[in-house]
């Protein structure tokens, strides 16, 4: 009636587990990763207290083709709007801004050494950096990805 999982949960607890609190687990995992968006064209992917952050496919259109990378260094904090780093192509260079507050947990080295995935695959495998969000009120004033293409129109 529960499914395999819960009940390998109950001989555990050694307690039924009610259908609604399956129900909300299911509803959780659903929600496990957001999107969002800032007005300098980054992008956050959030799961749980961590945020996979790169710049959006529109900014790497508008950059041309990227030659370098400058991220910071892992252990890293930043404030919200801190100079995070550089990318920089053949016709321009632009600044990277902590769009939340957090610590640099991890650099993708793979973007660092090949600076051109971030063209082919700017919001999934070209991702900068993994931090650890420290202030999570901030993620409110972050665009969804219907304002954010909004925005974009606009701009």
């Amino acid at each position: 009636m529960y499914g395999l999982l819960s009940q390998q949960v109950r001989r555990t607890l050694g307690a039924p587990l009610a259908p609604n609190t399956v129900r909300m687990a299911s509803v959780l995992r659903s929600y496990a990763s957001v999107m969002k968006y800032t007005k300098e064209h980054e992008w956050l992917r959030i799961e749980d207290d961590q945020a996979t952050i790169g710049i959006t496919d529109y900014a790497q259109n508008s950059l041309g083709d990227l030659v370098y990378i400058e991220m910071p260094e892992v252990g890293a904090t930043f404030e919200q709007s801190d100079d995070m780093g550089v990318v920089e192509s053949v016709k321009a260079a632009s600044d990277v801004y902590a769009p939340i507050s957090g610590v640099i947990l991890e650099v993708n080295e793979k973007a660092a050494a090949t600076p051109s995935i971030i063209n082919k695959e700017a919001e999934t495998n070209g991702w900068l950096v993994k931090m650890k969000i420290t202030e999570p009120n901030q993620l409110t004033a972050l665009l969804d990805a219907e304002t954010y293409a909004s925005f974009c129109k606009e701009d």
